[in-house]
C-alpha cells in the first residue's frame, strides 16, 4: 500500500509503502483526528515507524492495493 503524508507549510511529502491495509490506515488517522492526539503513527513494510504531529497533518493519500507488474505489457 503506497502512503504518502503532506505536511503544512512543508513542499515536500512523506512518501513510503506499508503492509497495512487500507483500512487500517484510515481507521488509525480517523482515530488520532477524532481522540485528539498528538501524533499519528504508521510503519512502512521494513518496520520503520513514520510519527507525524497530527496539528501538522495537510492530507493523508493512500494508494490502491495493487501487486507490481513484471515484464513487458503490452
Amino acid at each position: 500500500m503506497d502512503i504518502k503524508i503532506g505536511i503544512t507549510n512543508s513542499p515536500r511529502e512523506i512518501a513510503f509503502e506499508s503492509a497495512q491495509t487500507a483500512d487500517q490506515i484510515e481507521q488509525a488517522v480517523s482515530e488520532a483526528l477524532t481522540a485528539k492526539a498528538t501524533h499519528l503513527s504508521l510503519q512502512d513494510e521494513k518496520g520503520r515507524r513514520f510519527i507525524v504531529p497530527v496539528a501538522s497533518l495537510a492530507y493523508v493519500e493512500v494508494g490502491a492495493e495493487e501487486s507490481r507488474r513484471i515484464g513487458f505489457v503490452a
